[in-house]
C-alpha cells in the first residue's frame, strides 16, 4: 500500500509515519508534505496514493483548498486536533477520520475500514464539507443541569472554568472553584461548546480561554498551563495540539 501523509507539524507527521508503520511496515510512505501548494504541486507530478492521511489546517490554508485546484480521487482519512463541524461532517459522508492526539487502536481500525472498502474510490462532496466545517449559525450550549446527591444543580456555561476527565468520569470545573460531575464525555462537550472559548488541550482536560492565567514554555515545544482555579494534576498541551493551540489562543 502507497499513502501520503499531508501534515504541517513536522512532529505530528513523524509520529503518524512510525504509527502507520507499526501497523504494517510493508507500507511505503511516498510523502509527507506541509501545505496546500506543495500538495497541489505534488499531485500534478506525481501518481494519485492508495489512501492519503489529510490533516484539515495546514500551513497556508484549509485543507480543502488542495480539492479546488486538483483532482484527488484516492480515499482518505482526515485528521483534526479540534473542529467538531468536521466530525459532523465526516460521519455524515461517511468518511473516517482521526481525532489528535491519534492512538494506535483508532488508526489500526482505520486503515481496516479502508481495506475493506476493497479498493473503492472516494465519494467526497468537498464543497458540502467546506461549508459544514465552516458553518457560523451554530446554537452552542448555553447551560449545563447536573444531578449530585439529591440535588440538582444549574448553571451557566460563562461560570465554567474548564472540564476534565478522571477515571471514566467528566467533572465541570467553575470559576467558585466547585467540581460537579456531568453526562457528556469530552468529545461529546466538543459538540456542544463554542471552540472560540474551548479548546481540548489534551486527552483529559478541555479548557476555557478565560481560565489560562500563564503559558509557560518549555524545551521542546512543551506548554504548561496555569489555569484558574488551580487544576488538581499539571496541565500540558499535547504536543501533537501545540501549533493549533497557539493558533486559537490568537482568535
Amino acid at each position: 500500500m502507497n499513502i501520503l501523509i499531508i501534515e504541517d507539524e513536522q512532529l505530528a507527521a513523524r509520529r503518524l509515519e512510525n504509527m502507520v508503520l507499526t501497523y504494517d511496515p510493508s507500507i511505503k510512505v511516498l510523502a509527507k508534505l506541509e501545505s496546500v501548494k506543495d500538495s497541489v504541486e505534488w499531485f500534478r507530478n506525481n501518481a494519485h496514493p492508495d489512501l492519503i492521511f489529510l490533516d484539515i489546517h495546514l500551513e497556508d490554508d484549509l485543507s480543502f483548498a488542495i480539492f479546488e485546484k486538483v483532482k484527488v480521487e484516492s480515499p482518505i482519512i482526515f485528521t483534526t486536533a479540534f473542529d467538531e463541524y468536521a466530525i459532523r461532517a465526516f460521519k455524515l459522508k461517511s468518511i473516517d477520520y482521526l481525532l489528535k492526539p491519534i492512538v494506535q487502536e483508532d488508526l489500526n481500525n482505520a486503515i481496516a475500514k479502508y481495506k475493506e472498502w476493497s479498493g473503492q474510490k472516494s465519494n467526497i462532496d468537498m464543497s458540502a464539507l467546506f461549508d459544514l466545517i465552516n458553518k457560523k449559525e451554530v446554537a452552542y450550549r448555553d447551560r449545563f443541569s447536573v444531578s449530585y446527591g439529591q440535588k440538582i444543580k444549574s448553571f451557566n456555561v460563562t461560570e465554567i472554568a474548564y472540564f476534565y476527565s478522571k477515571e471514566g468520569m467528566t467533572y465541570a470545573v467553575l470559576i467558585d472553584q466547585k467540581h460537579y460531575p456531568v453526562d457528556y464525555s469530552l468529545d461529546n462537550l466538543l459538540n456542544e461548546l463554542n471552540p472560540i472559548d474551548f479548546f481540548r488541550i489534551n486527552r483529559q482536560y478541555l479548557i476555557k480561554h478565560s481560565s489560562i492565567k500563564q503559558v509557560h514554555v518549555f524545551p521542546k515545544s512543551h506548554l504548561k498551563l496555569e489555569l484558574v482555579p488551580k487544576p488538581l494534576d499539571d496541565t500540558f498541551v499535547s504536543i501533537d495540539k501545540v501549533t493549533a493551540f497557539k493558533k486559537w489562543l490568537g482568535e
